[in-house]
């Protein structure tokens, strides 16, 4: 995967954005980057970036979450 890509999540309490960047880490094999922060904007965002090893490599693509 290219190093300059990276997952954001976006929720409307931080507990939904650190539950969707839970989810997001365990389903790709990405590391949380940032914590769920509201400093950013509307809501509570928070970012990840993949893994040199992701633990299914047959699954890529767009995930249902």
């Amino acid at each position: 995967m290219e190093p300059d890509v990276s997952y954001m999540v976006r929720g409307t309490t931080r507990d939904s954005c650190q539950d969707a960047l839970d989810r997001l880490c365990r389903l790709l094999g990405a590391t949380p980057t940032t914590r769920p922060t509201d400093t950013i904007g509307r809501g509570w965002v928070a970012r990840a970036v993949p893994t040199a090893e992701a633990p299914d490599r047959a699954v890529r693509g767009s995930a249902v979450l």
